[in-house]
């Protein structure tokens, strides 16, 4: 996870529907992206903790995100792996709503 003091605003996102992703290339060393899952906004590092691949190029499928490498699938509400190739978790980040708008950290 990030510092505390690694943060980022990224706008409103009334524009951001549901199901769809963004990545945001400001935030630690891989990006972050940005996905709406049931009306919340969530937020991952943008790297497959198979292969380094970014899974902002991937699917998002609910709640779930498929690396376009090796099909790895993994949960972006808690990071969670669901299974082959990969045995670790991503990185979930932090989403605050403050003054109208998401702040992830």
């Amino acid at each position: 996870m990030s510092s505390p003091s690694e943060s980022i605003d990224v706008g409103d996102l009334v524009d951001l529907p549901e199901g769809s992703m963004r990545r945001v290339e400001e935030l630690g060393p891989y990006g972050v992206v940005i996905c709406r899952v049931d009306g919340e906004v969530r937020a991952f590092d943008d790297n497959c903790s198979h292969r380094d691949a970014r899974l902002s190029e991937g699917r998002l499928r609910g709640n779930i995100v498929v690396c376009p490498l090796h099909g790895a699938r993994f949960d972006v509400i808690d990071g969670r792996h669901l299974g082959p190739p990969a045995a670790t978790p991503i990185v979930v980040r932090r989403v605050e709503v403050v003054d109208g708008r998401h702040v992830v950290s």
